[in-house]
């Protein structure tokens, strides 16, 4: 949904495989969020941002058959991705659209308007959210998850890590986004009008699985954005994704995402 050319992590199929795991890494923490919006059948639901289109599947089933769900997202591929996975997945009442989040008008339509790690991306985060609370219906819901990656971690400590959380906020804000923008959430919400606004924090972490894998993976994704920037040099990104990964083997040590805040919000009934 971010313009790509402000869009700092790796689209297109390579983005896609990338997208699959942090979506199963997330999927508990997301699921536990929809409990807590009482998600039920017949809504109607957006997620923008949806890349492969994950979110959006498991929406669409929550509301079946009744209900139906709408990815948008600005990139083709994942996009194509989504469609084509839907139909193999025999999900009928899924619907995905290529678009900015700018495009976003049109009469409010959607019950839940959600959207996952696009904020962070946007040099007007505080435009989207109110693009989103557009498109919902009176008394729906808008909520969203974003990174705080201030509070990222690894233990034991390593310099490798510690590298690649300098480069992601570097490039990221020379983007125009905020890789810490979580803890803006709430007040993003409510600074468009929404009330009941409710707050949460997660941070999925292990010592095994692919938890562990996101900050390798991600630092290769967003190798293309740092050479761009002139931030680092090829070897030195090698040299970090490689520890990365060591460290994501070994079992002794804990890694996972960054901190990740999640906000809900209603829109107020009309009089």
């Amino acid at each position: 949904m971010a313009d790509s050319t402000h869009y700092v992590i790796r689209g297109g199929v390579p983005g896609r495989e990338r997208l699959r795991i942090l979506a199963r890494v997330m999927r508990a923490s997301s699921l536990s969020l929809f409990e807590r919006l009482a998600l039920r059948v017949g809504l109607a639901c957006l997620d923008v941002g949806c890349g492969g289109g994950d979110v959006t599947l498991e929406l669409a089933r929550r509301v079946a058959p009744l209900g139906r769900a709408v990815g948008a997202d600005l990139d083709p591929t994942t996009i194509e991705i989504a469609r084509s996975e839907a139909q193999q997945q025999g999900v009928a009442n899924v619907e995905f659209r290529q678009i900015d989040v700018g495009e976003l008008r049109g009469a409010p339509e959607f019950d839940l308007v959600y959207s996952r790690f696009l904020l962070t991306h946007l040099s007007d985060p505080a435009g989207a959210v109110e693009a989103f609370r557009r498109q919902l219906r009176p008394g729906g819901m808008l909520a969203v998850e974003d990174i705080d990656f201030s509070g990222s971690f690894t233990h034991p400590e390593c310099d490798a890590f510690r590298r690649y959380n300098q480069l992601y906020c570097a490039v990221v804000r020379r983007r125009g986004g905020d890789p810490n923008i979580g803890p803006r959430l709430p007040s993003l919400l409510r600074g468009c009008g929404l009330e009941q606004i409710g707050v949460a924090v997660v941070q999925p972490v292990g010592m095994e699985g692919e938890v562990k894998l996101i900050n390798p993976i991600t630092m290769e994704n967003i190798a293309d954005a740092v050479l761009a920037a002139g931030l680092a040099t090829r070897a030195e990104i090698d040299a970090i994704v490689r520890e990365l990964y060591a460290v994501a083997a070994d079992p002794s040590t804990l890694a996972g995402v960054p901190r990740i805040v999640q906000a809900w919000g209603r829109r107020p009934p009309e009089p």
